[in-house]
């Protein structure tokens, strides 16, 4: 075994250790950042060389050899393998469930690198061939070779000439066998980042943003830098200027934004300033395209990189600078499997390459604040609007004194007419899909709730269903109870409901609703939200998609349905997302010319969160958050991590936690505190029951020591066989 070196493969299973085996017997020694395809169990599996060894702690006759080597270079460079490193270790995640989410979906299983297409193609004889002696005694090989010579000398791939000539294969074999054609193997096109004609010029910068841009332009290695600016203060445009100083440089830019629907926008507006059309990383792709961007990343052909939250494991051949869009955003964090947060992960990526990592936002999190505080970041911040927009007024309306009906008070209809009538477009908000949370009976009050859950089903009226928003689970809706027969009715509003509403009270005026089921078909949401921008729609109505960074210039007025829903959360987090919630979609309103008005219906317009918000803004609400969360000692100012399990029987999911604690409890650490185990806010979910168990520490060294050590723990224990279980790494949420 010392002549071959020792292969320590990642594999794509949840266990937290690499794998030993041998090369192959024949070939060359296989380069770190390779894939192989490795016998495991009783079946193949496609694994990543992370790094060779001279000896292995597996007894030598057990230790099994690769079965094939399946690239011939490293796929992945040593900062990618440093990432996916560092992504394990910090997260406490099996190290080959890494591996497999940072790659593209055809590399994870098996498929090449590059794709190889099969061209078919006319001879020099089939040039000088008479076409229409040969039509006479073979008519389908001469349509095959008019389709070959009209196509060129690089003729046609086969899917090609299936679509054209669907029975070409028949006629081919004869003209191959006259050597009239030939068949041609070619790599697939790489992508093409086809560069167009700028077409709009950078605008003069307000002296905010020249400072800003001052600021980021002082270096080009490694530095954090929150980009603080309130909505509609031009963050987008201090990126887009930085962003080319790193193009002229010939190096790639990174730019994560947290959800699709943000992409089409950026990318025009990309496209139009810089001449560049990006290279695209998201989920509504197709595999195959996303395997082209994610290889141009790594050739370097692509120097524009735009991609939502997997797009951090992206492999940069010449990077230069990373930008995190919306830093807030929730869905940055995987809130599943490998539970990482792709904005902490883009600022430790940044540190390792020696790159500047830009964090925009309007409502920044506490975290990123408290880093600013600390010096380990750079606070830059966009006070005012850019050009001549104002900020708009804030005003409540209070629903105990003028009650909503359906959803609209007087006060708030009263202000839709108002801008509807001088032309203005508007937005109702509201976090909430469906016609109605819940169904109840008149009779006897029972609530329609999911079987499956701890929750109530929500009234979908437009497909006459009942829908688990947690399972999926649906069934039908009946106007009667089932348990005593009684008329049932649904209560509450959800987004459905409102786009009834005002379709009642604004019949003249173009609605257009706007969430995950209105725009469930591809390219639904693009075109609602192009639609929106242009002004085709009189009234959007919406839950928190419309709220993120979209620009609708005509938009003068913001209507909040139901904004108590953040007031008496249990979170810890509650007042801060409530508040980031509120500004952001405020901030669609009067972002050209015309003054905005923002209208926020609460039944609670005494509490202090109003007048905090109203007076001072996010900056008052974050600094009393952080005032706050100090004395209690909530993060910033200590660490998380949360336990989860979940079982078809909640005995099995305690019991499971349980040992958990004991071993900590054993360990006795100090500075550890945990709470729990104890059931998760919402028990039951798609059939299971779920526990859950929080650390926390102020030292975070010892909260990472104690996971490193539970882990491994947790794997070899016998009761984890009857749960899910997951560890949770700074946690966005808790209840």
């Amino acid at each position: 075994m010392s002549d071959s070196p020792i292969l320590k493969v990642a594999v794509n299973v949840p266990l937290s250790r690499e794998f030993d085996y041998l090369p192959p017997q024949k070939g060359p020694e296989p380069l770190v950042g390779c894939r192989v395809q490795v016998p495991f169990g009783h079946r193949q599996q496609v694994g990543v060389i992370m790094g060779h060894s001279g000896d292995s702690a597996v007894p030598a006759a057990k230790v099994k050899r690769c079965t094939e080597v399946l690239d011939s270079t490293a796929i992945l460079s040593a900062a990618d393998l440093w990432l996916i490193r560092f992504t394990s270790s910090y997260y406490h995640h099996p190290i080959g469930e890494v591996v497999a989410a940072a790659l593209p979906s055809p590399l994870r299983h098996g498929k090449p690198l590059h794709s190889t297409i099969i061209k078919v193609v006319a001879t020099d004889l089939a040039k000088r061939t008479d076409i229409v002696a040969l039509a006479r005694r073979a008519p389908k090989q001469v349509e095959l070779l008019e389709a070959l010579l009209d196509a060129g000398d690089d003729g046609l791939d086969t899917d090609l000439m299936t679509e054209i000539l669907p029975a070409w294969r028949r006629a081919a074999k004869g003209a191959a066998n006259k050597g009239l054609i030939e068949t041609l193997e070619t790599r697939a096109d790489d992508f093409d980042e086809c560069l167009v004609t700028p077409r709009s010029a950078a605008p003069k910068l307000n002296a905010d943003q020249q400072q800003a841009l001052f600021v980021l332009r002082n270096r080009d290695q490694f530095g954090a830098y929150l980009l603080d600016g309130v909505t509609g203060s031009g963050k987008t445009e201090v990126y887009l200027q930085r962003a080319q100083d790193i193009l002229k440089q010939g190096r790639q830019v990174l730019i994560l934004v947290p959800e699709i629907g943000l992409t089409p926008q950026l990318v025009a507006r990309l496209r139009d300033r810089l001449g560049i059309e990006p290279a695209l990383l998201h989920s509504g792709l197709t595999d195959s395209a996303r395997l082209t961007a994610w290889r141009a990343a790594r050739s370097g052909a692509a120097h524009l990189v735009v991609g939502t939250r997997s797009a951090i494991f992206t492999p940069l051949k010449n990077p230069g600078l990373i930008i995190v869009d919306e830093e807030h955003d929730q869905s940055f964090k995987q809130q599943e499997g490998l539970r990482y947060s792709a904005r902490d992960l883009a600022i430790a990526k940044a540190k390792h390459l020696d790159i500047p990592v830009v964090l925009g936002s309007a409502t920044p999190t506490l975290e990123m604040l408290q880093h600013c505080r600390d010096g380990a970041y750079e606070h830059i911040v966009l006070p005012a609007r850019a050009g001549a927009a104002i900020p708009p007024a804030l005003r409540l309306i209070d629903t105990v004194r003028t009650p909503a009906s359906d959803g609209i008070s007087e006060p708030l209809a009263e202000a839709i007419h108002k801008h509807l009538d001088s032309g203005g477009q508007v937005l109702i908000f509201l976090n909430r899909r469906g016609f109605a949370p819940t169904l109840i009976c008149n009779g006897c009050g029972h609530i329609a709730g999911c079987e499956r859950c701890d929750s109530r089903l929500t009234v979908h009226a437009g497909s006459r269903q009942l829908r688990c928003h947690h399972c999926g689970v649906c069934r039908q809706l009946n106007e009667h109870c089932g348990e005593c027969g009684e008329v049932v009715k649904p209560l509450g509003e959800g987004t459905e409901r409102l786009e009834d509403s005002l379709t009642c009270r604004f019949p003249d005026a173009v609605i257009s609703r706007i969430d995950s089921d209105s725009t469930q078909r591809k390219g639904a949401m693009h075109k609602a939200l192009e639609s929106a921008a242009r002004g085709h729609a009189n009234i959007l109505v919406g839950t928190q998609m419309l709220s993120k960074g979209h620009h609708f210039p005509k938009l003068t007025l913001v209507g909040i349905v139901n904004a108590d829903q953040g007031l008496f959360g249990t979170d810890f987090r509650s007042a801060e997302r409530m508040a980031q919630s509120i500004i952001q979609v405020a901030g669609r309103a009067g972002r050209e010319s015309r003054a905005g008005e923002v209208l926020i219906q609460t039944a609670f317009p005494d509490n202090e969160f109003w007048k905090t918000l109203i007076e001072g803004g996010y900056r008052k609400i974050s600094d009393g958050a952080l005032a706050e969360r100090e004395i209690t000692r909530w993060p910033p100012f200590t660490r998380l991590a949360l336990l989860r399990s979940a079982a078809h029987r909640k005995s099995d999911a305690h019991r499971f936690l349980e040992v958990a604690r004991r071993h900590l409890a054993e360990k006795g650490v100090q500075s550890l505190r945990v709470l729990g185990p104890v059931d998760a806010p919402m028990a039951r979910k798609a059939g299971r029951y779920r526990a859950q168990l929080l650390l926390q520490s102020s030292d975070r060294s010892i909260l990472h020591q104690v996971l490193g050590e539970l882990r491994p723990l947790l794997e070899n224990e016998p009761s984890a066989r009857k749960v899910r279980w997951s560890i949770d790494v700074d946690p966005v949420e808790l209840f």
